[in-house]
């Protein structure tokens, strides 16, 4: 199957996605964005085409007549099992890097120690796995750096001692995650998706019975497809650091106008905030932009900045916006400057204000500040569409929907689930549109 890949290389994440010649999109991928640009995009891509495979297989479940509401769980706890695999491949090399450090002649004196004090806190890692990937189970975060970072954190806080401190700890820890991100661990689709489904059959069977060899012939024929990545396009904030060729790189503004026309085809008008900047897009109806603003100075209102406030407050970034969704009345905030936004968050807090209430505040000096993008590119046009990772923050949403209706009036408001992926989706489009003019250009004619 010949397919095209996309690769959105933001601040915060990098994405990727793979489509078909026929445009559908097969598979996403998503993965903390890292100083090693290079094993991010290789991560991300690579968590597309299992995504892809994860996709493929609920077909061929359909076509193998398993009922929908069968084949939909079959391949949720398929999942599950899978990342739990994928995590205990992490974890273990997480284990022999952490233990190895210890080596290092810095910790003579307190090796001992420090070797019992490790081997409690991976036990009880260990111990912590199968509860994250049960069914039903709620993960802050997808993310083996997020989840590991989570549970080491609290083990370490319980076990710590005067002589081996919190930060001696924190210290092993984070020279050893950086190690295992940057390692080429076998976490590939081909390696672990049959223990993973011997796994779910021995757990499922006596629901499933005679559905057993179907569910197996199934998985066999969608890993004996052959998914050809034909071309690729990188785009995003770190664009110039990805592995490719200046021909295969693309305008975050361009990628970002062509996925949303591809998501919703009226689309004239896009609003993409990231981590690390705004872009307020028109495009026309072939998704072709037309005139586009950016912040170019600083990452005022973008999702830094709701990082920053997430950390001032103890919050989750996941938590912000069903927060300020409680408020009952708006505190006007005058700043949306990172630098000064912690100042004026914590004056709020001691005059008394409401976290919900400062909170409300922010979302609303944030979106005034992209209105203001907006109106310099050309207003908002009808169908409006909002992508980037603040457009899940819901609180965002309705200060942006009300203060559109205030300044345009009613306008249909585009909001995909595969938002953050947006920028990839217009990438891998360019992949394809590329690799078919290539081909249709005749040997040795001008391109």
């Amino acid at each position: 199957m010949r397919c095209f890949v996309g690769i959105d290389l933001g601040s915060t994440t990098t994405k990727a996605v793979v489509i078909d010649e026929d445009e559908r999109l097969l598979g996403r991928g998503i993965t903390n964005s890292r100083s090693n640009y290079d094993v991010a995009c290789a991560i991300a891509r690579a968590e597309a085409f299992i995504n892809a495979r994860f996709a493929l297989f609920e077909e061929a479940l359909a076509e193998a007549g398993l009922e929908e509401d069968r084949r939909t769980s079959l391949a949720k706890n398929l999942l599950l099992s899978f990342r739990k695999r994928q995590h205990l491949v992490q974890h273990d090399a997480l284990a022999q890097t952490m233990m190895g450090l210890l080596e290092d002649t810095r910790y003579d004196g307190l090796r001992s120690e420090l070797s019992h004090v490790l081997s409690t806190i991976i036990e009880g890692m260990s111990a912590d796995i199968p509860d994250l990937f049960a069914p039903g189970a709620k993960r802050k975060s997808d993310f083996f750096r997020d989840v590991a970072s989570s549970s080491f954190m609290r083990r370490a806080e319980a076990v710590r001692s005067d002589e081996i401190g919190f930060d001696v700890l924190m210290g092993l820890f984070d020279k050893s995650i950086i190690q295992v991100e940057n390692s080429e661990l076998d976490i590939s689709f081909e390696s672990n998706i049959r223990p993973a489904l011997e796994e779910v059959l021995e757990t499922k069977s006596g629901e499933l019975g005679a559905e057993a060899s179907r569910i197996q012939e199934a998985l066999d024929r969608v890993a004996a497809i052959d998914l050809e990545c034909v071309n690729s396009v990188g785009t995003g904030y770190g664009r110039t650091k990805l592995p490719f060729r200046k021909e295969q790189i693309r305008s975050e503004i361009l990628c970002h106008g062509l996925g949303a026309h591809w998501m919703f085809p009226d689309t004239r008008t896009v609003l993409d905030i990231g981590g690390q900047d705004t872009k307020a897009i028109q495009v026309d109806s072939q998704g072709i932009v037309t005139s586009f603003q950016m912040n170019d100075r600083c990452a005022a209102g973008c999702g830094r900045y709701l990082g920053y406030i997430a950390d001032e407050m103890n919050l989750g970034l996941h938590e912000l916006g069903p927060l300020a969704q409680k408020s009952k009345r708006q505190i006007k905030i005058t700043s949306t400057c990172t630098v000064f936004a912690g100042a004026e968050l914590r004056d709020r807090l001691t005059l008394g204000d409401k976290r919900e209430d400062i909170l409300a505040g922010l979302h609303r000096a944030m979106m005034l500040r992209a209105m203001s993008l907006l109106a310099r590119s050309g207003g908002v046009d009808d169908e409006f569409t909002f992508t980037g990772g603040v457009a899940k923050n819901p609180a965002s949403v309705d200060a942006l929907r009300k203060l559109v209706r205030e300044n345009y009036g009613e306008r249909t408001l585009n909001i995909s689930p595969d938002s953050i992926y947006t920028g990839a989706i217009g990438a891998a489009l360019f992949a394809n549109r590329d690799a078919a003019r290539a081909e249709a250009t005749p040997c040795g004619a001008e391109q």
